[in-house]
């Protein structure tokens, strides 16, 4: 399993600079536009790498700019959406979803765990989609890039094979709990495939390929 980050850098958020909580630092960028952060496990690294370019660790500033206008410009892309995905340091591994606004790339959630698969953050991401559109009266598409995240949420269920114990207990918890939440509700926002091969990643991708 991947070490866990304690040091957090934050270039471009509410208020930038090194946090030594994963909550702190997930407090100071969601919901800015054009957020960049990264996790270290050294104050050194994270003290190095605060006071360089972000473009170094994060991407590059432009063409993350270019990749929005082209978004912007594709008339097959609905706009005014939600935009979900995960990213997994190994599998099973340190897991992390999101869930962006698809025209701007801004976060709209953010979620970390310590020990998950990616298919389960894809999974996770798309229910709290939901459930975050009904808290705020919103009607608006979701895109995905995961087939099984997609078949998943038909069943209503999270059929992963991760085992059950002591450290993905909470996890499992979780997951419990979005699967009643998808019992319990009923949406009609269209949960649609994101298609990576023609339009580039999805705007909710962590940038780490």
């Amino acid at each position: 399993m991947a070490k866990k980050n304690k040091f957090y850098v934050v270039w471009n958020g509410y208020s930038p600079g090194i946090y030594t909580s994963w909550d702190e630092c997930q407090k100071n960028i969601v919901g800015v536009s054009n957020v960049r952060y990264k996790g270290f496990k050294t104050i050194e690294e994270a003290e190095v790498a605060f006071e360089e370019d972000s473009s170094k660790h994060w991407g590059n500033k432009e063409k993350s700019e270019v990749r929005f206008s082209v978004i912007a410009d594709n008339p097959n892309i609905i706009q005014n959406s939600l935009s979900v995905d995960a990213a997994c340091s190994g599998n099973p591994g340190v897991m992390e979803y999101q869930g962006v606004y698809t025209a701007t790339g801004t976060p709209v959630f953010l979620k970390k765990y310590e020990l998950g698969t990616n298919n389960i953050g894809e999974f996770l991401a798309i229910v709290h989609a939901l459930a975050y559109q009904k808290q705020q009266k919103l009607n608006l598409p979701i895109y995905t890039d995961s087939k099984i995240a997609k078949a998943w949420i038909k069943s209503k269920k999270c059929r992963s094979k991760l085992e059950v114990n002591t450290k993905t207990k909470g996890l499992f918890e979780v997951i419990k709990r979005a699967e009643d939440w998808l019992n319990n509700n009923i949406y009609t926002q269209p949960i649609l495939k994101w298609d990576t091969k023609n339009w580039g990643e999805i705007p909710a991708d962590f940038g780490r390929k």
